[in-house]
C-alpha cells in the first residue's frame, strides 16, 4: 500500500496522550518571551532557533538535549508566558487535526520568578481554555486535558499529586512522573501513587524508555500505573517474529497485553533518545501486529520537529499502514484517555469514526 501523504493526514481526527508543554513552543514565541524576561538564546532568528533545537536533540548528547529545555522553561516563568504557550499549544494541535489532547508539564519547574504552584496551574489552564475557544471559532475544535508532572529526581511528588487532585474538576485529568529513569525508580514516589489510588485519580508513569523492563514492572506492579509513558523497551520481553510464527511473550509483556495497558509510544523522540534505531525498526510495528494497546504520540514537538500528522505519515511510510491502522491508533488513544468513559465514547462515535469513515470511503 502506498504511504498516505502528510497533507492528507492533517485533517484526519487524532487523539494525543503524550505531549510536553515545554517541548512544543513556537520558536518565534521563545524569541519574544526571552527578550521580555532577559533570557539569552543560542540565536534570536526564529527559523535558526527551531533548527538549533532539533539539532541539539539529535546530537546524541544528553547534555545538549537537556539544554534545550533550559531555554523553553526559562521563558515559562510568568503568568503571561505560561498563558501564551498553553494557548498556542492548543491552537497548534487543533490546526494539526488533534481533537483530543492530554498535555503535561511540571509545575515545580515554573516557580523561578515567584509564582506559586496554583498560579502556574491557573495560568496554563486559562491559556488552554483560550486556545480551545479560538480553535472552535476557527472550525477546528479541540478538548485539552492537563497532566501535572512531578520530577522523579526531586521530592515534591506528593505535593504535585495533591495539587492534581485539587484541580481534578478544573482541567487536570491526570498525574505523571518524568525525568531520568536510571537511578530514580518510580517506587521512590510510592506515597504519591498510593494517595492517587485512594483518591480514584488517574496517572501514567514514564517507564521503559531510557531504562528497561524493571522500570516497567515497577511502574505497573508496584505503583499501579494506568498507562506507560513510552514503554518501548517492553519488546525486551518478546522473542521471535510475527512473520516467523515463533513469537513468545514473557510474563510481563503478556500481562501488559492481557490487561490492555496503553503504551504511549513516541517514535521520533524514541529514536532521538536511542530507545529505537529508526522508524522502520521501531518496536511499534511488532507491538501493533501483536495487538498491544498501542498509541502514537509526539512527546516534544519542538525538539523532534514533529507533529501528530508527521508521526502518522512516517509510520504509514515505514509499515505500509493505511487509514484503518491510523483509525485503530486513534481509537486506542481515545479509549485510554483520562476523561470519563461517556465523554471518551462521544468523541469516538461523534468525531473520530465519522471522520475516518469519510477517509476510508
Amino acid at each position: 500500500m502506498a504511504a498516505i501523504a502528510l497533507t492528507d493526514i492533517v485533517p484526519a481526527p487524532k487523539a494525543l496522550l503524550h505531549d510536553h508543554l515545554d517541548g512544543g513552543l513556537r520558536p518565534a514565541t521563545i524569541v519574544e518571551l526571552a527578550a521580555a524576561v532577559g533570557h539569552e538564546l543560542p540565536t534570536t532568528d526564529p527559523a535558526a532557533l527551531g533548527e538549533w533545537f532539533v539539532a541539539a536533540a539529535d546530537s546524541g548528547s544528553l547534555e545538549r538535549y537537556l539544554e534545550t529545555f533550559a531555554h523553553t522553561v526559562a521563558v515559562m516563568q510568568t503568568v503571561e508566558g505560561l498563558h501564551r504557550v498553553a494557548k498556542e499549544c492548543a491552537l497548534d494541535l487543533a490546526a494539526d487535526g488533534v481533537v483530543y489532547a492530554e498535555v503535561r508539564y511540571a509545575p515545580e519547574q515554573h516557580l523561578e520568578r515567584g509564582l506559586t504552584l496554583d498560579e502556574v496551574v491557573d495560568a496554563v489552564n486559562a491559556g488552554f481554555a483560550a486556545g480551545a475557544a479560538e480553535a472552535a471559532a476557527q472550525g477546528t475544535p479541540i478538548r485539552v486535558g492537563v497532566l501535572l508532572t512531578a520530577m522523579r529526581h526531586a521530592a515534591r511528588s506528593q505535593e504535585i499529586a495533591e495539587l492534581s487532585v485539587r484541580y481534578r474538576d478544573a482541567g487536570v485529568v491526570g498525574f505523571d512522573i518524568a525525568g531520568a529513569e536510571a537511578g530514580f525508580p518510580p517506587t521512590r514516589h510510592l506515597d504519591a501513587f498510593e494517595y492517587l489510588q485512594r483518591e480514584n485519580f488517574h496517572f501514567t508513569i514514564h517507564a521503559g524508555e531510557a531504562f528497561g523492563l524493571p522500570s516497567i514492572w515497577q511502574a505497573i506492579q508496584w505503583c499501579g500505573a494506568d498507562r506507560l509513558g513510552h514503554g518501548v523497551r517492553l519488546v525486551d520481553d518478546i522473542t521471535g517474529t510475527v512473520a516467523g510464527g515463533d513469537v513468545v511473550l514473557g510474563r510481563l509483556a503478556a500481562y501488559v497485553r492481557d490487561k490492555r495497558i496503553p503504551l504511549e509510544l513516541c517514535p521520533s523522540s524514541n529514536i532521538q533518545t536511542g530507545a529505537a534505531p529508526s522508524i522502520a525498526e521501531h518496536p511499534i510495528g511488532l507491538l501493533h501486529d501483536l495487538r498491544f494497546r498501542v498509541t502514537v504520540n509526539t512527546d516534544n514537538r519542538l525538539m523532534s520537529g514533529t507533529s501528530m500528522s508527521r508521526e502518522m505519515a512516517l509510520l504509514s511510510e515505514a509499515f505500509g499502514w493505511g487509514w484503518a491502522e491510523l483509525q485503530w491508533l486513534t481509537i486506542n488513544a481515545m479509549k485510554s484517555a483520562f476523561i470519563p468513559y461517556d465523554e471518551r465514547l462521544a468523541i469516538i462515535n461523534d468525531v473520530i469514526k465519522p471522520g475516518y469513515a469519510k477517509l476510508l470511503g
